[in-house]
C-alpha cells in the first residue's frame, strides 16, 4: 500500500510549484514534515545483531500531529479511551460536508469558517433531538472536524 509521505515526495513539488502561493505556511510545514518522515532526512540508529550479523537501519519519525505513520499508535489509544466512554445506548454518525463553492474561502479563513460549520452542525443536530417527531430530548454530540477523504481529496465535514 502507498503511504502519505511517498506520495508527497513523488508529487509534492509539483504541487507546491503550482498551489504553494495558495497553501497556509503550516500545510507546507506538514508537508514538509510527512515527506521527511522516516526517511535518511530526519536521520535515525543503525542496529547490528552480533548473532547473525544482520544491519537494520531505523529512520527517526517526523511526529507530527498530521501524518498517519506517526500518530497511528496515538489515535488508536485514543479509539480505545473513547470506546471506554460510551453509554450502552443507541449512536448515530451524522455527516455534515461544506459545500463545494465554500471550500476556497475555507482555505483562507479556517478558524472562522469551521467554527461556523461546528457550530451550524451542532444546532441541527439539537433541533433534530428536541423534535419530538424523532427523539424529543437532549442529545450529547462530538465534533469532528475532516478535511481529507480516503481517497485524498480536499473535502471539509464534521461527523
Amino acid at each position: 500500500m502507498i503511504t502519505l509521505n511517498e506520495i508527497f515526495r513523488q508529487y509534492g513539488a509539483a504541487y507546491r510549484a503550482r498551489y504553494g502561493e495558495r497553501m497556509l505556511p503550516s500545510h507546507r510545514a506538514a508537508m514538509a514534515a510527512i515527506e521527511a518522515c522516516r526517511t535518511e532526512a530526519l536521520a535515525g540508529h543503525v542496529y547490528s545483531c552480533p548473532t547473525c550479523a544482520t544491519t537494520r537501519y531505523s529512520y527517526h519519525s517526523c511526529k507530527n500531529r498530521h501524518c498517519p505513520r506517526c500518530q497511528q499508535d496515538t489515535t488508536q489509544a485514543w479509539l480505545a479511551r473513547q470506546q471506554d466512554l460510551l453509554l450502552g445506548v443507541p449512536y448515530f454518525l451524522l455527516t455534515f460536508t461544506l459545500p463545494p463553492a465554500l471550500r476556497d474561502l475555507a482555505r483562507t479563513h479556517q478558524r472562522q469558517l469551521y467554527m461556523l460549520l461546528f457550530r451550524a452542525s451542532a444546532a441541527a443536530k439539537e433541533q433534530l433531538g428536541h423534535d419530538p417527531g424523532f427523539l424529543g430530548g437532549q442529545i450529547g454530540m462530538l465534533g469532528v472536524l475532516q478535511t481529507w477523504t480516503r481517497d485524498l481529496r480536499f473535502e471539509e465535514h464534521v461527523h
